[in-house]
C-alpha cells in the first residue's frame, strides 16, 4: 500500500475544526463529497469500533486507533459493510485491511494546518487524490464561515 498526504491551511480554531470534522451534522457535510448521504456509526472514542456507511447502509467497519483531542485522530480499516453484514475475513477485504487514515491538526502561525495521511491501494488512488482535497476543502469552508 501507497501512502497518500494531503494537507490544508485553516483560519480557525483547532477545537472549531475538530468539531467540524467530527460532529456528526458537519461530517455529513464534508464526506457527502466521497458519497452523497454518508454517515458515521461511532463514538469516536479511542478502540471504539466505527462504522462509515453510505445513504444505503453499505461502507466500511474500522476502529478508532488512537484519539489525542482537538490534536490527531487515527481511523485503523478492518473490513467493508455490505446489507448489513460486516466482512473483515474475505480475500478481497485482507488485501487493505489494518490501513491507518490518520488527521492531525498542527498550529501554524494564525492558522491551523490539518494533515491527513491515508494508506491506500492502487485500486483508490485516483479517486481519492481528485476527491480528497474537495473534502478537505469543505472543512475549511465549514470551519471559517460557521
Amino acid at each position: 500500500m501507497e501512502k497518500l498526504n494531503f494537507q490544508i491551511s485553516i483560519n480557525a480554531s483547532r477545537n472549531k475544526i475538530w468539531d467540524v470534522l467530527w460532529n456528526d451534522e458537519t461530517y455529513r457535510k464534508w464526506t457527502a463529497v466521497f458519497s452523497p448521504g454518508s454517515y458515521a456509526v461511532t463514538d469516536w472514542q479511542e478502540g471504539s469500533k466505527t462504522l462509515f456507511l453510505s445513504s444505503d447502509g453499505s461502507g466500511m467497519v474500522s476502529t478508532i486507533a488512537k484519539n489525542i483531542p482537538f490534536e490527531f485522530l487515527s481511523i485503523k480499516h478492518l473490513g467493508f459493510v455490505k446489507n448489513g453484514i460486516e466482512d473483515t475475513e474475505s480475500e478481497e477485504v485482507k488485501k487493505w485491511a489494518g490501513a491507518l487514515e490518520n488527521y492531525t491538526l498542527k498550529e501554524a502561525g494564525e492558522s491551523v494546518l490539518l494533515e491527513v495521511s491515508m494508506d491506500m491501494n492502487d485500486e483508490y488512488k485516483d479517486y481519492f487524490l481528485k476527491v480528497f482535497p474537495q473534502a478537505l476543502q469543505l472543512v475549511k469552508d465549514l470551519a471559517e464561515n460557521d
